[in-house]
């Protein structure tokens, strides 16, 4: 079969290509007319992120199988397409985790030795040896942000180099920061308590600009480095920051725009090093992204599992139909019942009664798994969903019972840790509208579509008109709702469908009510 390879890989990657018996044609300034024509009649596609597969590219590719990505990001990809048009995409997120976790430890030195500036004044014929006084790394507080498999790299090799670790991940169970000698804190705790703050959390809009001025005076005369994703700290306020002293220092590889502007006022200030996006620039880095992207185009071209698949569902074709249906009611499920729990997620079950436990709902509890982290994940998804959880030290269970009250096919998604627990319980009206029916045991009716607002209350007369009169005072227009209560006079729990996003201040208007225990807005599948 033809694989084409659009940007350059390394050699070892075309070799595991060639050695499997297919025909490997490079192209690596193909683009326009020229790309759709030499992708035609490609069965595998390899890039990296200098070659846009858009719609267009897809549609004309009508012999491909999958679109391999020798790297981690998949923002060139069409991934909707792709899975519209039944081509898989894969990608390579283990090959450059060591590479990127040795680059922020490189970094974190360089900032606190002021490596690179005294490396200049030396090479200009400047010996400076007074200008540097440096910090030491062992005794000192290193603050993590995101403990994914580069945090958890950079949490081993400072920890051994006896710094004490604290990290901010809500998606990761205290028993695996444990093992790796973190404790886990709140967002700002971390900042404040930490002398070095190393970033590893994937851009998403919840994650974009999230350390601004507020946050960097909580870092005061620390260091702050970034390897992962550009754009989580907001760069003019790190500039300011650097400048007037509140920060010792900063050491970036990524940017919000890159290449980095030469206007940047990250270039202005010596205590801030950059570096040109090297985290994963080793030759075994390299290597190990070729090969692991040419040994999933192997296994997609032979018909077997793909093990990074961001968009394939792996289940029988002849049981997709009964079960599909569930598949965006799990991740709703999930999605819900995430947002509802305060604190981190150490645990998550999915149960299913009736008719849908005879059947192979692998998929669907990945789906479920797919809602429960798609706030924290980059490209989550139902075939990636399972991994991360075990990354991240969540424990999955899945039962099922034939047995189910009031409905043919109920499933319950459970989300929980040491302190609370949430449950939130769909299922399926007329055999394809999906309903949510149950939250942590009251009983609802509830459109899983667009956003919700759920509250908790006292069962007291005019609490619903009060919630309604501040939506109303706040132009948030309500769709639908359904309440329900423990006992007259108890709590109760009522569901809004709502057409826009609630603003805070309406949110904290209504927690001002001593009535109102709680307000949360959530954002489901449909949402414009």
């Amino acid at each position: 079969m033809k694989v084409l390879v659009t940007d350059p890989i390394a050699d070892a990657g075309l070799d595991v290509l060639r050695d499997a018996g297919h025909e490997v044609e490079t192209g690596y300034e193909l683009e326009g007319d020229d790309l759709l024509e030499a992708v035609s009649d490609a069965h595998g596609l390899i890039v990296r992120s200098g070659t846009e597969v858009t719609d267009e590219v897809l549609a004309a590719a009508e012999e491909l199988v999958i679109v391999g990505r020798a790297g981690i990001g998949v923002d060139n990809i069409d991934i909707d397409a792709a899975t519209d048009e039944g081509v898989i995409v894969a990608n390579a997120p283990e090959g450059n985790v060591r590479a990127a976790a040795e680059h922020t430890v490189a970094m974190t030195f360089a900032a606190a030795r002021s490596i690179p500036q005294a490396h200049i004044r030396l090479k200009d014929g400047d010996w400076a040896k007074s200008d540097y006084l440096g910090a030491e790394l062992n005794g000192k507080t290193l603050g993590i942000i995101g403990l994914g498999r580069v945090g958890q790299e950079v949490a081993k090799k400072l920890d051994s180099l006896g710094m004490d670790l604290v990290a901010f991940d809500p998606y990761i169970s205290e028993e695996r920061a444990d093992r790796l000698g973190a404790e886990l804190v709140d967002f700002e705790p971390c900042l404040e308590r930490a002398d070095f703050l190393t970033i590893h959390t994937p851009l998403t809009p919840e994650t974009e600009g999230m350390i601004g001025e507020d946050e960097l005076d909580l870092l005061e005369d620390g260091y702050i480095v970034n390897v992962g994703r550009g754009g989580i700290i907001q760069e003019d306020a790190l500039a300011a920051k650097v400048e007037d002293g509140t920060l010792a220092g900063a050491a970036l590889d990524v940017f919000a725009e890159e290449p980095l502007s030469e206007d940047s006022p990250l270039l202005e200030h010596d205590d801030v090093i950059v570096t040109p996006h090297l985290g994963a620039s080793t030759e075994a880095a390299q290597e190990n992204v070729a090969t692991s992207t040419a040994e999933q185009v192997n296994a997609a071209l032979a018909g077997e599992p793909v093990a990074n698949a961001l968009n394939a569902p792996s289940i029988d074709e002849s049981a997709f139909p009964r079960v599909e249906p569930y598949i965006d009611l799990a991740e709703t499920a999930g999605k819900v019942a995430a947002q509802l729990l305060e604190g981190r997620i150490e645990d998550v079950e999915v149960v299913y009664e009736g008719e849908i436990a005879d059947e192979d709902v692998e998929f669907v509890t990945a789906s479920a798994l797919k809602g429960v982290f798609e706030p924290l994940e980059w490209q989550v998804n139902a075939v990636n969903a399972p991994q991360i959880a075990e990354d991240r030290g969540v424990d999955v269970t899945e039962s099922k019972t034939r047995q189910a009250e009031d409905f043919q096919s109920l499933i319950s998604v459970t989300v929980s840790n040491d302190d609370d627990e949430v449950s939130v319980d769909g299922t399926l009206f007329a055999g394809d509208d999906p309903r949510i029916v149950r939250i942590d045991g009251y009983r609802v009716d509830a459109i899983p579509h667009g956003r919700m607002v759920i509250t908790r209350n006292t069962d007291e007369p005019g609490v619903i008109g009060l919630i309604g009169s501040v939506m109303g005072d706040h132009d948030v227009n309500i769709a639908g709702m359904f309440n329900a209560r423990e006992t007259i006079g108890g709590e109760a729990l009522t569901v809004y469908n709502v057409d826009s996003e609630v603003p805070d201040a309406a949110k904290a208007e209504l927690e001002d009510d001593e009535r109102v225990i709680g307000v949360s807005d959530i954002t489901l599948n449909g949402q414009n």
